[in-house]
């Protein structure tokens, strides 16, 4: 993860290709994807964004409707108690919500740390009008 992730190596994203399509169809049926947005400054460091490739990979209804406006330290220099404590600040963008509106959402994320993302990320969308919101990673941190 390491090596795709802050490396630049989205190439690997093949190593997990079929692995991570075979889990998410035996787990996750009727979803659409949600892929965790990166701030623009961190898009633009790494190249690309690890959760919309993953995402890509899945071959469901995707929108891209949260938006991280903040630029913060990146996750892996916190610890576990900065992690939970300072949330994960996103926006939403209004012209999903009838897209969203009584769906099941599946955000999907890189690593699972503390689940502080997540929770930030589902508490939106609840917010704006989604079903049901469940989580799909390809690590555990």
């Amino acid at each position: 993860m390491a090596q795709f992730k802050y490396r630049g190596d989205a190439e690997l994203i093949k190593a997990i290709r079929e692995k991570a399509v075979s889990l998410f169809k035996k787990e996750f049926k009727n979803t659409t994807i949600v892929p965790i947005p990166l701030s623009e400054e961190r898009h633009y460091e790494r190249g690309f964004n690890q959760s919309f490739l993953i995402a890509q990979l899945l071959k469901q209804p995707m929108f891209c409707c949260l938006h991280r406006p903040i630029h913060e330290e990146k996750q892996s220099k916190k610890g576990r108690e900065d992690r939970l404590e300072k949330q994960a600040v996103f926006t939403f963008n209004e012209s999903f919500k009838e897209d969203i509106r009584d769906k099941e959402i599946t955000l999907v994320d890189d690593i699972y740390t503390t689940g502080a993302t997540l929770e930030a990320a589902g508490k939106i969308l609840l917010d704006k009008g989604a079903l049901s919101i469940t989580s799909f990673t390809v690590a555990r941190g």
